[in-house]
């Protein structure tokens, strides 16, 4: 295998993870930003406030986009890792 293929493989996988996350991160990112102008607006510094609602957004948004995660890490797999499994 040559240096050329390792760092594309890596190159796909790093991609491939951006892919996965994004979903969560963006949805963690807007619901942070909505939170923190709330607490500013009211002066409530109440550190649940921003806790519980985050774990239960990602945790929902895990389970409505883990089909598409699972779709990202298969094509991942089999069109960069297999073919060179196979060679």
């Amino acid at each position: 295998m040559a240096e050329a293929e390792i760092f594309e493989v890596l190159r796909g996988a790093l991609w491939a993870a951006v892919l996965m996350g994004a979903p969560i991160l963006i949805v963690t990112l807007i619901l942070g930003f909505v939170i923190g102008l709330g607490q500013a607006l009211t002066s409530i510094q109440e550190m649940t406030l921003t806790f519980i609602p985050k774990i239960i957004a990602v945790v929902v948004v895990f389970f409505l986009t883990l089909g598409y995660m699972t779709q990202v890490c298969l094509d991942f797999f089999f069109n960069s890792v297999m073919p060179l499994v196979g060679a």
